[in-house]
């Protein structure tokens, strides 16, 4: 029966969504094939008429730190996608350019910011160092606006996203140190938008530069009226004036439009603002520029050593301030390239132009290569759509991510036995899948129609990557996925598990210890948070893969943002960790922590969690806490008579396991308790607020356990609700297990946030999405989208 299957792997939790890698194929060759690649999907974006939107990597070999700047290269990556676009991130892998690098080259490259490996290239690198490829000294570097602009060009790309410009220095009429930037700017027709040039160089010259040169230079008004100011990088106001306005995105595509028809060679500059929230005021910014600029010339950095060394002491006199001017105005320019290249594409799709985008030619074996991987795009698509944009979500998920194995037993012809031989080899079916009880809630929220963000943690490694590939191919952003440099404690998560030849579990093994590292080793406020802060999801749901301390602080910053929280205890050992006696780690719910001041909204445990979670919670002292007095005597409990009413409302049996009354207990702390009982249904247990309607209600009548006294505050009552399971199924019905939970879970905070009034409301939705789950073979079933449409 269910009930007996899944109590043999409540524990471990596994599904077998497919791990897509990469196939290895030899690279395809351009007629300049050992020097410059361009990537199969930028090339047929190119040659179809898609919007595409060029990307520097100097921005994670020299302008990020290491694993940050593969976060944040992925972030970009998803945004151009968000917002209907196709990225193409352009860098030199080995000594030759890449156009549109592959998410491992991706993070080969980003990684180079920790050992500082990669060369800065730009125009006057490129030949140098393709060149020192082919002599066999095969470099990787990060191309500069200068050298992204070229390789954009020859791939016949047309609008370019970064975060600054460069300029000319301070003093440039005497040093000559003028940027590459700008002359590529006046020779190369690629639009770039960026939020101007750094705010320590001299604006003023940089634009009578950029005026010599030819290129066309307007600033976004951004709903402003009249004259606006060209941006200073860090603050929207530089003082001076641009010498164009641009108010729209469709302008500007329309700009580039008739440029190209005319055609003029040059480039243009589209400025960006930074964001209003993340703008530095511009009296503050000068002082810390001034004092900046100082320091340099005290200690004698010059030429290509001032920028790095100025733009360190003003991340240090702003108190962190300009890293998250910088990311903000990064991730604003690129959404606003994509949207650039959207209208763009529109205009010549208008207008037929679309066999005169300049593309490289491609070798004949290279479209025959080509036409093979389109005939398999075709047969196998990835996303029904674009992943949703980054602006606003409604779910932040946090949890597991793990690659799993599962090695099924196939016995020889003939064999009895189900049940593989222990001390020698066995001969298996194995599948590679991608699991982990945080990925599972999140795909399952996404099918079920909500916009959702998952965060986890991987490592750099084989694992990492094809996670990460999968997670782009099941449509889910991999924006909130941490990239750790590779070492022992920061392998990527690893599940193993040994079926019999029914499929039951025979033995596994699990490598989670990414999940357990401590605080320090993770960026929370740099990454996670601030990804939190801007998404505002109206729930967090949280596993508890997560060593205490961090579920501690994912718990913390949910409550600081607004966020309601989701439980989800993962396992026995696990479930307690919300109890944490720890004297060094702060519990995520101490006693202090009772309604109104409850940390978590919601928890999903199965019957063994519960008891253990109960367990912990009485062992912390919890329910000695006057809080919890308080609320327990609010409820208005009879002293009599409590059995009797228990049984009529859910069992003899479950209240002879104390069921009712672990989940009653726990109340005050989790005002919503779903208990996962396997053949015996699901229990809904919660705490209601004076007022709530259900408590008069004819139809809710049944299931009032009880009701407070009018006098008290925060007590209305207890509901308590047993759903029959929506099926029962015969061994041979249940494909797996494993993502059944994490489906309901998903199921219940999907119906929510899509308007649900109760809890109560959404259980049979989650049920039947759950049992779609239970019959499927591929984890979280794909079909229960089509609950949402029926």
């Amino acid at each position: 029966m269910l009930a007996s299957r899944a109590a043999a792997r409540h524990c471990c939790r596994r599904t077998r969504v497919p791990v897509l890698v990469a196939p290895v194929r030899r690279l395809h060759g351009l007629a300049q094939s050992k020097f410059l690649q361009v990537s199969e999907e930028v090339r047929d974006a190119v040659a179809t008429g898609k919007p595409v939107v060029a990307l520097e990597s100097t921005i994670y070999t020299h302008g990020f730190p290491y694993p940050e700047s593969v976060a944040l290269a992925s972030l970009l990556e998803t945004v151009v996608r968000a917002n209907g676009g196709v990225p193409a991130t352009i860098g030199i892998l080995n000594g030759v350019a890449k156009v549109g690098l592959n998410a491992e080259e991706l993070i080969e490259l980003a990684s180079t910011a920790e050992s500082k490996s990669a060369l800065k290239v730009s125009r006057r690198d490129l030949g140098y160092i393709c060149g020192l490829g082919l002599a066999g000294k095969r470099l990787h570097g990060g191309t500069t606006v200068s050298g992204t602009m070229i390789l954009a060009h020859l791939a016949g790309i047309k609008v370019f996203g970064t975060g600054g410009l460069g300029g000319v220095h301070r003093g440039g009429e005497s040093s000559m140190d003028i940027s590459a930037d700008l002359t590529e700017l006046g020779r190369t027709p690629v639009a770039v938008v960026s939020s101007g040039c750094k705010s320590f160089l001299d604006i003023p010259r940089t634009l009578e530069y950029l005026e010599t040169e030819g290129v066309c230079v307007g600033t976004f008004a951004d709903g402003r009226t009249g004259q606006v100011d060209f941006p200073a990088f860090f603050t929207r106001d530089s003082g001076i004036k641009s010498p164009k306005v641009i108010q729209d995105e469709a302008e500007a595509a329309a700009i580039i439009y008739a440029q190209s028809k005319l055609p003029v060679s040059s480039g243009m500059h589209f400025a960006n603002p930074v964001p209003v929230q993340q703008s530095i005021p511009k009296n503050e910014m000068d002082d810390i520029i001034e004092e900046a600029i100082r320091l340099a010339k005290v200690e004698g950095h010059q030429g290509s050593d001032n920028t790095p060394f100025v733009l360190s002491k003003i991340k240090q006199l702003s108190g962190g301030k300009s890293v998250t001017a910088n990311r903000a105005l990064v991730e604003a320019n690129v959404q606003r390239a994509a949207r650039v290249a959207v209208e763009l594409s529109k205009l010549e799709r208008t207008n037929g132009t679309l066999n005169e985008r300049h593309m490289p030619a491609i070798s004949e074996d290279v479209k025959a290569d080509q036409a093979t991987s389109e005939a398999e795009l075709k047969l196998n698509p990835t996303t029904e759509g674009p992943i949703e944009a980054l602006d606003k979500v409604d779910v932040l998920v946090a949890g597991s991510l793990a690659v799993d194995l599962s090695c099924d037993y196939t016995p020889p012809a003939g064999e009895k036995d189900i049940k593989p031989v222990s001390d020698t080899s066995n001969p298996a079916t194995i599948t590679q899948s991608l699991g982990g009880v945080g990925h599972n809630v999140a795909i399952a929220t996404k099918y079920l129609g909500s916009s959702v963000l998952f965060c986890s943690v991987v490592g750099d490694d084989l694992s990492g990557r094809a996670a990460l590939t999968a997670l782009r191919t099941e449509g889910l952003s991999t924006a909130g996925v941490q990239v750790l440099p590779a070492s022992n404690s920061a392998r990527t998560a690893q599940y193993v598990a040994v079926n019999d030849a029914k499929k039951d579990l025979v033995m596994a093994m699990a490598d989670m210890g990414i999940m357990e590292l401590p605080e320090q080793k993770l960026d929370f406020e740099g990454f996670w948070e601030t990804l939190l802060s801007r998404t505002k999801p109206q729930w967090v749901i949280v596993d508890s893969n997560w060593s205490p301390e961090v579920l501690t602080k994912w718990v913390a910053v949910a409550k600081k943002h607004g966020a309601r929280v989701a439980f989800e205890p993962v396992s026995n050992a696990k479930s307690c960790r919300l109890f944490s006696k720890s004297a060094e780690v702060n519990a995520a719910i101490s006693p202090s922590a009772s309604v109104p001041n409850n940390a978590i909204s919601l928890a999903t445990p199965n019957q063994f969690e519960l008891t253990t979670m109960y367990m912990a919670a009485r062992d912390s002292g919890l329910f000695d806490s006057e809080g919890w007095w308080h609320i327990i005597d609010a409820m208005g409990m009879s002293s009599g008579g409590s059995r009797d009413r228990l049984v009529a409302m859910t069992s003899n049996q479950l209240v002879d396991q104390g069921i009712p009354q672990q989940n009653i207990q726990l109340l005050p702390y989790i005002p919503c308790l779903i208990t996962k009982l396997g053949s015996q249904g699901v229990l809904v247990t919660q705490l209601l607020r004076p007022g709530d309607p259900r408590l008069t209600s004819p139809d809710s009548a049944p299931y009032i356990l009880s009701r407070a006294a009018l006098a008290d505050e925060l007590v209305g009552g207890v509901y308590m609700r047993l759903f029959p399971p929506a099926a029962v199924l015969a061994d041979e019905e249940i494909v797996s297990v494993n993502g059944a939970g994490d489906t309901l879970l998903g199921a219940v905070i999907s119906g929510l946030v899509k308007g649900a009034k109760t809890v109560e409301d959404v259980i049979p939705f989650a049920q039947e999405a759950s049992l779609r789950t239970l019959k499927s073979p591929g984890g979280v079933s794909s079909d229960i989208a089509s609950l949402v449409r029926s």
